[in-house]
């Protein structure tokens, strides 16, 4: 069952395609030769990569994101109607497709890569970002997006098939405990995922030293 097909919402609830809940759909600007070799290091403007979209949010991090490819600040000023804002939604549309991630303050005024899409919602929204959020990666809507990517030889989404996905509107109480909700378990997903990469970059810096004799095994 897609979204839609087969179901009757409940009493109260509407369903819209998502163009008409967005105030726009739009993709990340081209990368041209002039940005090859600049990262958030040596000073370009942070853009955020499909990578980066992990259990709805964007996780830049970690020790080599100062490596991460980044646009110059001078061309970076004509780019301006790409920049993030807070409540904006990340979709990615090319190779692993149908991740997303909510963007908040952290994230503002980064740009943003070419695979991947921005919704932003209207200031009058029908729909509250982090619902929004939590829907698009709910089982339905990702299944309506592999049913339209799955005989691609590299997966790809169009911005016009992107607005086309048919999203469930429950009431905008509803709207808010589901998305207080899953926003919860998904800080709790994420703050497990650290305390795992902790633990394996300790794990392998006390095997090291342990193998080598650096560190004396006690009994």
């Amino acid at each position: 069952m897609t979204a839609t097909d087969e179901f009757v919402p409940p009493v109260g609830w509407s369903c819209s395609p998502l163009r008409e809940l967005c105030a726009s759909i739009q993709s990340g600007p081209s990368r041209r030769a002039e940005d090859k070799g600049h990262t958030q290091a040596n000073g370009g403007l942070p853009l955020v990569l499909p990578r980066h979209l992990a259990e709805q949010r964007i996780v830049t991090a970690t020790e080599e994101a100062g490596a991460d490819p980044a646009i110059p600040r001078h061309r970076a000023r004509t780019l301006v109607k790409y920049e993030l804002a807070e409540g904006d939604i990340l979709l990615t549309r090319t190779g692993t497709v149908g991740r997303c991630a909510l963007v908040t303050g952290e994230h503002t005024g980064w740009l943003f890569h070419p695979n991947l899409v921005r919704l932003r919602l209207p200031e009058s929204r029908r729909v509250s970002a982090a619902y929004l959020t939590a829907y698009l990666s709910a089982t339905a809507a990702q299944d309506w997006i592999r049913a339209r990517t799955a005989s691609a030889v590299i997966p790809s989404l169009s911005i016009r098939t992107v607005g086309e996905l048919p999203v469930l509107v429950p009431p905008a109480a509803e709207q808010a405990m589901i998305g207080a909700t899953l926003a919860a378990l998904d800080a709790k997903i994420q703050a497990h995922a650290e305390i795992a990469r902790v633990t394996r970059d300790y794990r392998s810096v006390l095997a090291d030293a342990l193998m080598t004799g650096t560190l004396p095994a006690e009994p």
